[in-house]
């Protein structure tokens, strides 16, 4: 039996779940790990806001990266949210960010660049012991994200 694809394929439907603003502290360099440079920065606050949830990044979590030779950086985000009505949601995101030479080295210098001007994706998982956001413990969420100087900025969508 072979595979035949369906020549009309559905195109999942996103929804607007929330934008993190994540505050960071500088970067700690590690130096070169098996895969490649390896680092940890630091998450320590920012704001979540959307229309179906809103609160706190809380100051403990980090970014673990691996910035590969051909300059892509691998993301690898642990860290948790307090919503403004008492819910704590703890956030795994992992992607990709890689654009071209010039543009990443000023990302890396702090310089404000466009987000379209690289690529910047993530795919996250959110979980939550409270019932009134039970239903996030079983959705999948993509990101769109930005970095610049001290903070991250991603765009987290509902596959709906």
């Amino acid at each position: 039996m072979s595979f035949v694809p369906d020549p009309n394929p559905l195109s999942p439907p996103l929804e607007f779940f929330c934008r993190l603003d994540v505050e960071l502290a500088p970067i700690k360099e590690m130096g070169h790990g098996r895969a490649g440079q390896r680092r940890i920065i630091p998450i320590v606050g920012g704001r979540v806001t959307g229309p179906k949830v809103s609160g706190k990044i809380l100051n403990l979590g980090a970014d673990w990266q691996t910035i590969f030779a051909d300059g892509v950086a691998e993301l690898d985000t642990r860290y948790a949210f307090e919503t403004d009505d008492g819910a704590l949601i703890d956030v795994i995101n992992y992607g990709y960010r890689h654009g071209p030479k010039q543009v990443i080295e000023a990302l890396s210098l702090g310089h404000d660049v466009s987000a379209d001007s690289y690529y910047m994706r993530t795919h996250a998982r959110l979980e939550t012991g409270d019932a009134r956001y039970a239903w996030i413990n079983k959705t999948l969420f993509i990101g769109r994200g930005q970095r610049q100087k001290s903070k991250v900025i991603v765009d987290l969508f509902a596959l709906v």
